[in-house]
């Protein structure tokens, strides 16, 4: 009995540890099963009423009792559906939309309509324009009857009657036949209203697309309805696209039955009668603050939180009212974000401390990319220098020239920025002023933007007013801003490019190649491209050209051409000149094609390829955009490989050139751009025809067109090497362009170096 007892005892100290675990499973299991019997219990006594059957319990599984889904909550569960095609229907090639947002049904965010009339045309809807309008995607006015003279960047939308009820009730009709269906929300204004373009963005991020939303400063009908509300005009509104596409079909009926003055009035009882739909000021936790001025307000002195919260105010009775209020408005968002990036600092500053890297691991300025760390020479980025005065790393090679300009007003900006900067790090003990920039250094970092180092002579004035002459170095970055991506017009790869060949006697011996690649490259593939010959003569050799003719050979090749490919055709146009000028010789041919031609103008060493022709296309847009690639040069393979086996044609081709800055010779263009670009450079040199010879196409386009010029390199445009041949008779620019660009293109620094090296052996032995 003793030895039971001890075994007992040891069984129940060893098992003590457990025991509260046990209880408590045991206490569980027991009131589960009480629960589930009296919910079996209720469930038994449940009355069955007529009617549809209830919906089941929050959390429980949507499904009926034959165990198939809910009809509301199909939408929630993923179906396949397997792809079947009918065999005896003919095959349809699916036609894809131009854009992808299109084919997924994405709708823009935002359009704003501006109701104005002819009497504001000219003053308050200019100054709405100016104002706010940038901030806005989409903006266009509303008015009944128009001006002579519409001011200019305003698309304005004229109903040809002044009448208030008509004005809306035409525009709400305009709105949603033209934008109905490309936007989500639609904001509606007056020109006697500021609006915060950036709040009234950032408030419909906020909401939902899927509800009947009207939005704005809620007021009450005179005489209406206690509940009922409608949105005041004065402020702006906001409507779903949902609520638009359901009032459309009515509002015809109200313009017929309802009665009123003010067209909001009109506007909000036509979405109450026949939506049941009141106007709200606050919407899924979004308040749509407003502001209503007093008269001889001063929005310099406004400081009320009601003020500097509001998205809309009103009433605007003029354009400097207007203007005064964009500049306050400006400046409380621009003190809004200074703080916040205070605060964003000192929260990276905070969290930098429990990194691996601690406190040196904080990068300056705090928030922006380090500077980049270059992994080889060859990637360090140099710094230029400059003064006051000049610039010691000019865009034409230069040692020196003159500060001026875009750089002249960036380092007057940044001198000015330091200046204040240590005033205000170090007021009210110290004063400083500028006596003189001793030295400037900037350089561009791609990673975070322009740096700049700056050795200033100050004059730093105490509290008693004792001064002392210093110098001090600063240090400044002007980081990158917000990328912005440009819209560009669509083009297509379908586009023809017509060729454009200058040819001299000294290009004879390079026009075989010319053909046999034209012909391979594009005669062969069928691309659509076509060619025209230029036959420069010479004044002697035009005159002998009934007994010889320079270009006879050429003529021969063109017409085996011709016979090999019967449905092409080459033609050729004859020049007389001493001087060959690019934008002579291009206003002839510019004469004898359509408008809509696109022109690739072409130099003899070019090696045409599929390739690059659709770059052509795709980068010259007409009346927006030309181009002028920057084609690669072979070196001299005499100095590149000196007796060795040439490059094959790989990749590696692109290791024995250079890329030829100095050429301008290629172009693609679109006629009706030279065209009138052209135009303004004839009403410019009037007459003087001389100036043309110093003048090439890029430069026409350059000084006489409001076009973009992209200029890049073009891997796929490649020349082999050729000692050209300058003329003296051009310009000196262009003959000293020629000059280097003969220079430049014979070997790398290296391969010359070798040459050398070589030569004063051989000399030496």
């Amino acid at each position: 009995a003793v030895a039971a007892a001890m075994r007992l005892g040891a069984v129940l100290s060893a098992l003590r540890p457990a025991l509260p675990l046990l209880l408590g499973l045991s206490l569980g299991c027991s009131l589960s099963l009480l629960r589930a019997s009296w919910s079996h219990g209720a469930a038994e006594e449940r009355c069955l009423a007529p009617g549809p059957p209830a919906l089941p319990a929050h959390g429980a599984a949507p499904e009926a009792a034959e165990g198939r889904p809910v009809s509301g909550h199909e939408d929630f569960r993923p179906r396949i559906v397997p792809y079947y095609r009918d065999p005896n229907k003919p095959y349809k090639k699916v036609l894809r939309t131009r854009y992808i947002q299109t084919e997924l049904g994405f709708h823009e965010r935002l359009f704003v309509a501006v109701l104005t009339s002819k009497a504001t045309l000219n003053t308050l809807a200019v100054a709405v324009n100016k104002t706010v309008a940038h901030h806005f995607p989409r903006l266009l006015y509303f008015t009944g009857l128009r001006s002579a003279k519409v001011p200019h960047g305003m698309v304005l939308v004229a109903h040809g009657d002044e009448r208030p009820i008509w004005l809306m009730y035409e525009t709400m009709n305009y709105i949603h036949q033209h934008f109905g269906s490309d936007y989500d929300w639609f904001y509606i204004m007056q020109d006697d209203t500021y609006a915060q373009a950036e709040q009234v963005k950032a408030l419909v991020t906020h909401l939902s697309i899927n509800q009947d939303v009207y939005l704005g400063r809620a007021e009450e009908f005179i005489g209406g309805d206690e509940q009922a509300r409608y949105c005041h005009g004065g402020f702006g509104y906001l409507l779903s696209r949902s609520l638009l596409l359901k009032l459309h079909p009515h509002l015809d009926s109200c313009r017929n039955e309802i009665l009123s003055v003010r067209p909001d009035e009109w506007l909000g009882r036509c979405i109450i009668d026949f939506l049941g739909i009141t106007c709200v000021s606050q919407l899924q936790g979004q308040h749509y603050h407003t502001y209503e001025l007093a008269k001889n307000t001063e929005p310099e002195k406004e400081e009320e939180e009601e003020f500097q919260a509001a998205l809309a105010v009103h009433p605007v009775s003029d354009m400097t009212l207007m203007y005064r209020l964009h500049k306050q408005f400006s400046r409380i968002q621009l003190d809004r974000v200074y703080q916040e990036i205070q605060d964003l600092q000192m929260q990276i500053r905070n969290l930098t401390a429990l990194t691996p890297a601690g406190e040196a691991g904080v990068t300056w300025p705090v928030g922006i990319n380090a500077p980049f760390l270059p992994k080889s020479r060859f990637e360090v980025i140099s710094w230029d220098y400059f003064t006051e005065q000049h610039l010691f790393s000019c865009p034409d090679g230069s040692p020196k020239c003159e500060l001026s300009g875009a750089s002249k007003a960036d380092v007057s900006e940044i001198i000015e920025s330091a200046v204040e900067q240590l005033n205000r790090l170090y007021q009210p003990l110290l004063r400083f002023s500028k006596r003189q920039l001793l030295n400037g250094y900037r350089r561009f970092d791609p990673t975070r933007g322009m740096e700049y180092t700056l050795d200033l002579l100050l004059e730093a004035a105490t509290q008693k007013g004792h001064s002392h002459v210093l110098a001090k170095r600063v240090s400044l970055v002007r980081p990158l801003s917000k990328v912005e991506i440009i819209p560009m017009p669509y083009v297509t790869e379908a586009t023809r490019v017509q060729l454009v060949l200058p040819l001299t006697v000294q290009d004879l011996d390079f026009v075989a190649n010319f053909l046999d690649m034209f012909a391979m490259n594009t005669l062969d593939t069928h691309d659509n491209a076509l060619l025209t010959l230029l036959f420069i003569y010479h004044p002697y050799d035009a005159q002998r050209v009934g007994q010889v003719d320079v270009f006879a050979g050429v003529k021969a090749m063109v017409g085996e051409l011709e016979k090999r490919y019967a449905e092409v055709k080459i033609p050729w146009i004859s020049v007389k000149t001493e001087v060959p000028s690019q934008v002579k010789l291009m206003d002839i041919v510019s004469k004898k094609h359509p408008v809509d031609t696109l022109f690739f103008l072409a130099s003899v060493w070019t090696e045409i390829n599929m390739e690059f022709l659709n770059r052509c296309r795709m980068n010259t847009i007409s009346n927006w955009q030309v181009f002028f690639p920057v084609h690669f040069q072979e070196f001299n393979p005499a100095l590149v490989y000196r007796g060795e086996q040439t490059a094959s044609s790989s990749t590696d081709f692109l290791r024995d050139g250079h890329f030829d800055r100095h050429s301008f010779a290629e172009a693609c263009f679109y006629n009706s751009d030279y065209m009138a670009a052209r135009t303004k450079l004839a009403a410019d040199i009037l007459d003087r025809d001389e100036v043309l010879e110093s003048m090439e196409v890029f430069d026409v386009f350059l000084h006489y067109s409001g076009l973009h010029l992209f200029r890049a390199v073009e891997p796929g445009l490649v020349q082999k090497y050729t000692l050209r041949s300058c003329n003296p008779r051009l310009s000196e620019e262009l003959y000293h362009r020629c000059v280097l660009s003969n220079l430049e293109g014979l070997a790398s620094r290296s391969h010359l170096a070798m040459a050398l090296f070589e030569q004063e052996q051989a000399n030496s032995t």
